[in-house]
């Protein structure tokens, strides 16, 4: 068995209502495998045919809304990162929060149990002039957990060869900056991170557009970015082998899902399961029932 875990920045479970895009927008995809329903909280805590849909706490028991640096953190490394810091941390992970991720990484857990891990998405050349420093303040958790796990970090020749995923799915963004790159379909991109995912046990894409649009509360930006996502999880759905693939969906916090506000929200955050050995892993994170067990149920589903 072989896992995508696919981290999405900023989605929440909101209900049914105009300011979620999830609802407005266009999801074929997603309202096939959730037979009729938006991903919403609405659709939580049912077992459909080709998928499961569970809602996981990112509050943690701290007050205050879930942030990226705390809730990354935790969905990276299975520790309460917001009770240890006493708060949320918005932004990049401090250096109490770089030690965790040094010490009980996703990648380091994985490989204690002789899992071979990989961090898909391609970084830009300037990543790499900063590297050669050492981890820096503004480096992400996903950056700080594949340094720390000792892995190659994909870059743009891996994405004009097919080896690797920008975090926006299409490229636009880098044509935007310049760079010479193709303009990919969402279609392309998931079958991409699926051909990618076949030389690993565990493959891990981040996709933090959704939190970026969140902020804006741009409806038209919130839409494109809400179908094109739907798009790159059909691909990915439709490419992977679910007889011995899981594909897991999941969020660091609420944002995307209320357009009505421009910042984050308590709801809780999708794990959205796909492939036939799924329940494996719905059973062990019901267990916990909030985002720090996504680290210890991936590694234990491996096991099993």
């Amino acid at each position: 068995m072989s896992v995508i875990f696919i981290f999405l920045d900023g989605v929440g479970l909101g209900p049914e209502e105009q300011s979620n895009p999830f609802v407005t927008s266009k999801t074929p995809f997603l309202d096939n495998l959730l037979e009729g329903r938006s991903l919403t909280i609405d659709a939580v805590s049912k077992d459909y045919e080709y998928a499961s849909l569970l809602g996981l706490d990112a509050t943690l028991g701290v007050k205050g809304l879930p942030q990226s640096a705390t809730g990354q953190t935790c969905l990276f490394t299975g520790v309460n990162a917001a009770r240890i810091l006493g708060r949320h941390l918005h932004g990049f992970p401090t250096r109490k929060l770089r030690e965790i991720l040094a010490e009980k990484g996703m990648f380091l857990q994985l490989q204690a149990k002789s899992f071979k891990g990989t961090f898909a998405n391609a970084y830009r050349p300037n990543f790499f002039k900063d590297l050669k420093e050492g981890i820096k303040k503004h480096f992400s958790c996903t950056t700080v957990i594949t340094y720390y796990g000792g892995l190659r970090f994909r870059n743009l020749d891996d994405l004009k060869e097919g080896q690797a995923v920008y975090m926006d799915i299409t490229n636009k963004f880098l044509r935007e900056k310049g760079f010479e790159v193709p303009l990919i379909s969402p279609q392309e991109a998931g079958k991409r991170l699926v051909d990618i995912s076949r030389s690993f046990d565990l493959t891990l894409y981040e996709h933090f557009i959704t939190d970026i649009v969140g902020h804006s509360g741009d409806y038209n930006a919130a839409a494109e970015t809400v179908a094109i996502l739907d798009a790159f999880l059909g691909s990915v759905a439709e490419n992977m082998d679910p007889e011995n693939e899981i594909v897991l969906v999941s969020s660091d916090h609420g944002n995307l899902e209320n357009l009505g506000i421009k910042g984050h929200t308590i709801n809780p955050v999708p794990a959205l399961l796909m492939g036939k050995q799924r329940h494996k892993l719905v059973a062990l994170l019901q267990k916990r029932k909030d985002i720090t067990g996504i680290i210890p149920a991936l590694v234990s589903g491996l096991e099993i």
